[in-house]
């Protein structure tokens, strides 16, 4: 621990730390229902479990006690942030509150001095931040939310989730490689699957924007972009069926999908629940079957998975679930480590054909 001069008890908190070498992810503490304490729980946890350092910005006098009564006050570092974006406050709060914990984790990720953001608070406040301080990248006019989806062997990537409900269909055929991307570092897929989310698997099936999209997507990539291996539509009754590794649509779709999915998750476990408790035989069947049902119920839990990847901008950001516990936001934080030794922004530039540097920076006035 470094030295810290008399009268400067605080100094942690107010310089934050050089260009990271290791992944450094900054945490929007005040983020989620359960903001602070299950925030800085689940920080802590991964930095503790998975090697990372993590970076928690919000105000220090509501974290000061946090971190104590985990006894972490020497592993956690405070980097201020007076303001607070409400778990009911949409994008225009995110757009205009420079000095919120969530502008503030965007803006240490835009210096360099993290590399990548995971919050769980208001999504749109979250993605029109990261918009407005991260940057689109070059080719890349709107950002896109990845989720993975529970399928079996392995998990699907469903693009975009909610980010932007209304892209033209070029910004489809993007949302394809930024899902192709993530595929390959999260899942280790080397040439993921990619199919179209609409009514039915003929190539004409659809609105105009799907019936575009599925032009593009079969057609040679333009631009100096990365052939996709585009193997045609999907259907809603595929989402889980693990047919592709990437299903590509638009945010308000998606959305829509996503949330419908996590609702018969619901209640079918209540049902399976119901009917393993309802006789002496069933509870003995359970009991019997204890291992399969804990795998299944890990494999269905969505904190196991730690949130959705917001990509496309100059800087990776993960956005948790509003309702995180310390496991959510440790799995978060572990997405985001995962993403950044993948080098993810740079994967992407490469398959969308892009070289241009990131745009100037600017930075954030320190405390006094």
């Amino acid at each position: 621990m470094s030295h810290v001069p008399p009268g400067r008890e605080d100094a942690r908190e107010l310089t934050p730390p050089g260009p990271p070498s290791e992944p450094v992810i900054a945490v929007d503490a005040m983020g989620g229902d359960y903001a602070p304490d299950e925030i800085v729980a689940g920080a802590l946890a991964a930095q503790r479990q998975d090697g990372v350092t993590t970076l928690l910005t919000g105000p220090p006098a509501r974290l000061r006690p946090v971190i104590a009564r985990l006894g972490a006050v020497s592993e956690l570092r405070i980097v201020p942030a007076e303001d607070v974006v409400g778990m009911g406050e949409g994008a225009l709060a995110g757009f205009r509150r420079p000095r919120s914990s969530i502008a503030v984790a965007c803006q240490l990720v835009r210096r360099g001095q993290a590399s990548a953001v995971v919050s769980a608070g208001s999504t749109g406040a979250i993605v029109a931040s990261a918009r407005h301080r991260l940057l689109p990248l070059p080719g890349v006019p709107r950002p896109a939310l990845a989720v993975l989806l529970p399928t079996h062997p392995k998990p699907t990537v469903l693009i975009d989730a909610g980010a932007t409900a209304d892209p033209k269909p070029e910004m489809l055929v993007q949302f394809g490689q930024l899902g192709v991307a993530y595929a390959q570092i999260a899942l280790g897929i080397a040439t993921p699957r990619v199919g179209l989310l609409t009514i039915g698997a003929e190539p004409g099936k659809g609105n105009a924007l799907t019936r575009r999209a599925h032009e593009l997507l079969a057609a040679e990539p333009q631009g100096g972009a990365l052939p996709l291996n585009f193997v045609g539509n999907v259907e809603g009754g595929d989402l889980m069926a693990g047919a592709v590794d990437v299903i590509v649509t638009d945010g308000f779709t998606g959305n829509v999908a996503l949330k419908t999915l996590e609702g018969a998750v619901r209640f079918a476990a209540g049902e399976l629940r119901t009917v393993l408790t309802s006789t002496r035989t069933a509870r003995l069947g359970a009991v019997l079957q204890r291992r399969g049902l804990r795998e299944l119920g890990h494999r269905l839990e969505p904190e196991t998975y730690g949130g959705a990847a917001l990509l496309g901008l100059g800087g990776t950001a993960v956005i948790a679930h509003g309702a995180s516990t310390a496991r959510a936001v440790t799995a978060a934080c572990a997405l985001a480590a995962n993403l950044t030794r993948g080098d993810i922004t740079e994967r992407i530039k490469e398959r969308i054909g892009v070289s241009e540097q990131r745009r100037g920076t600017h930075f954030l006035r320190r405390e006094r």
